[in-house]
């Protein structure tokens, strides 16, 4: 239909004539409400963005020497971690000499990758970058539980 023709059309209804397709040939446009389309899209944008999780990086931080007790602590809260759905990022920092032993470092973090296997993925293997040796773990599957919400556990009834 003629443009003046389907604008006058909208026009007597009380509503607006919107190019829905402009590279189309001919041009799509059709007669709707415009300021009812852009609220409702603009309610689409907002569900959309809450059920969306932004990724975040959490580090932690080991050395060679590291002490089994302390190396368990690091590894829950790389457990605590993936479980949450951050990507974990494990790292091991050479400091003078310590830096002669690279495989000390690497072995170390595939013990690591091996004690949060069931939590996560290891997305990059350890790689040396100047006096730091690195490894990047993803989640295994998204947290379902929000980080501020904890998981409650029910007392024991009397019999």
């Amino acid at each position: 239909m003629p443009t003046p023709r389907a604008l006058q059309l909208a026009q007597d209804s009380g509503l607006d004539l919107v190019e829905v397709a402009p590279n189309a040939q001919p041009p799509v446009a059709r007669v709707m409400d415009y300021g009812k389309y852009r609220y409702e899209e603009q309610q689409r944008e907002k569900e959309a963005k809450k059920k969306q999780r932004a990724i975040t990086f959490k580090e932690i931080r080991l050395s060679p020497k590291i002490d089994g007790h302390d190396f368990e602590t690091k590894a829950r809260a790389g457990e605590r971690f993936l479980a949450e759905g951050d990507k974990l990022k494990v790292t091991v920092r050479f400091r003078g000499r310590e830096l002669a032993h690279p495989d000390i470092g690497r072995g170390l973090l595939l013990k690591m990758g091996d004690r949060l296997k069931e939590f996560g993925l290891m997305e990059r293997s350890p790689l040396l970058d100047g006096r730091q040796m690195s490894m990047v773990m993803n989640p295994t599957h998204r947290a379902t539980v929000p980080k501020a919400e904890a998981p409650k556990t029910e007392a024991a009834k009397p019999a």
